[in-house]
Parts: C-alpha cells; structure tokens; sequence
C-alpha cells in the first residue's frame, strides 16, 4: 500500500460515472466494475460525513460549449443519445452529493468544484473514474497544482487503452499523490475516521 494518509476532511470525487460512459469497452477493468468499487467508496466518505463529488460531462444541443482549438484527434461528430450525462444509477440519488458539471478534461477548470471543496474544508481528494488518463488525469493535475493531497484509486478507475492507464497509474501519478486499492483506501477511511 503506498497510500498512507487520508486527512480529515477529505473528499471522493468521481469522474465521468454517466450512462454514455461507462458501457465503453475500458481497460483494465469494466466500466461495471469501475462502479462497484466507486460505489462502495461512496457508501463509505457518505458513512464517514465525508463529501462525495459526482462530476459529469455534458455540452449544450448545439455543441457551443465544447472546447474549441485545432487537434489531430478526429472530431468527435454527432447528436448524442438522450441521457448520456445521466450519473449511473449505483452513485445518484444522495441528495448530500455534489454534482459539477464539466465541458472538458478536468473537473477545475471553468466549475465551482475548487469553491465547493475549500468551503466545506477538504484538503485531500480521492479520485477515481473513467477515463484514467484523460478526465481522471486531468482532475489530479489540476488539484496537486491547487494544492490539494490526491489519492488515486488505482482499481476504481479505467480508460480506453490499457496502456494509457497503466503509463498514468505508473509514471504520472506517483508525481501527483498517492496510490492505493479500493479496499487499502477503506481500509485506511475505517482506521483514521472509524
């Protein structure tokens, strides 16, 4: 375990758990069990008083808000179906929750998710979600440059090349935070906030 600490006030911030998302062939691990083990994390910051943060991406109809600027990626085209914002079933429905919607990569940028962190007190956040080297990637960049500790779960999160994740879970985010398991992260939840 190379996760050793969780502070206080720490946070669970979930990247992109929605309908369109989840039911994409990821790798290593199924967008099902991406859910599981984020689920049982959430039951347990929710247990503990501990905030959770659902964060979402969703754009305008008219796709005005989607991050211009010239990639070599081809553009992703087309109405999206009815709902593909919609957070997964297993983590809604907690009107304790937070919900940040985002219109790109990172939860920081352009939301209010560094206000609703600093004004509840958190100095640490848990992350976990799909796409790990994309919006899970990002979000740490953005919250070790705020200054907050971050810790990865490791195994509550997935991409879509499983290369991708390994390179972020290998080189990126030891220089971001911490690591550590689903059940090493309970495990430590139970024993500093128990």
């Amino acid at each position: 375990m190379t996760v050793t600490a969780l502070d206080p006030r720490t946070a669970l911030v979930v990247i992109d758990l929605q309908a369109g998302i989840v039911g994409a062939p990821t790798q290593p691990y199924s967008g099902a069990e991406v859910v599981a083990r984020t689920a049982r994390l959430a039951e347990e910051f929710r247990a503990h008083g501990l905030p959770v943060v659902l964060v979402r991406v969703s754009f305008a109809d008219d796709g005005a808000d989607i991050v211009p600027g010239r990639t070599e990626a081809a553009p992703r085209g087309g109405a999206r179906p009815e709902g593909w914002d919609r957070i997964v079933g297993e983590l809604s429905g907690h009107p304790g929750d937070i919900t940040v919607t985002k219109r790109n990569w990172g939860a920081f940028h352009g939301t209010g998710l560094d206000v609703q962190l600093r004004r509840r007190g958190v100095t640490q956040i848990v992350l976990a979600g799909i796409a790990t080297s994309i919006g899970v990637e990002s979000t740490a960049r953005a919250a070790h440059e705020h200054g907050y500790h971050v810790t990865l779960a490791t195994d509550a999160m997935s991409d879509l090349d499983a290369e991708s994740h390994r390179h972020s879970v290998e080189r990126i985010f030891p220089r971001l935070g911490e690591t550590g398991s689903t059940d090493e992260i309970l495990q430590l939840l139970a024993k500093t906030h128990g």
